[in-house]
């Protein structure tokens, strides 16, 4: 098990990043955060961490977490 998913209740993000989530991802969604933990603890995501930030890897999507606060920074389409 990785530090994402031991702290996966830490997982947050800011407004900003709400809407940006919800924009590129096409999602609609009210809870992105919630949407992101699900998506993240999928058994088939592959997760990664390079540098400060984590990658999760999943249904045709890049969720990247910063890896010290734990804050959802983007999300996109592969």
């Amino acid at each position: 098990m990785n530090d994402l998913i031991e702290n996966i209740d830490k997982l947050h993000t800011t407004a900003m990043g709400v809407e940006r989530i919800k924009r590129n991802l096409s999602i609609e969604t009210d809870d992105v955060v919630e949407w992101c933990r699900i998506k993240i603890l999928d058994d088939s995501t592959h997760i990664e961490r390079k540098g400060k930030n984590w990658y999760a890897y999943v249904d045709n999507c890049i969720i990247t977490v910063n890896a010290h606060s734990y804050t959802i920074i983007t999300a996109h389409r592969t």
